[in-house]
């Protein structure tokens, strides 16, 4: 299967610029659970921008009917 980087960045919302898995999916989903996170496409933009990316964090977004 053939990484569609360029077309995965056009809807990345990711601010955390020195990021090197940026439009690569896999390798972010891969990492951000390795660290018992979620990916920042999972968050809204105001919610992401705080890069809590904790299961906590997405738990009470869902709860307060955000996500």
């Amino acid at each position: 299967m053939e990484c569609n980087k360029e077309k995965n960045l056009t809807v990345c919302n990711c601010t955390y610029e020195p990021c090197s898995r940026k439009g690569i999916c896999c390798e972010c989903i891969a990492y951000h659970l390795k660290m018992r996170e979620l990916p920042a496409c999972c968050f809204p933009a105001d919610a992401e921008a705080g890069y809590d990316r904790s299961f906590e964090h997405f738990s009470r977004l869902v709860q307060a009917g955000k996500v």
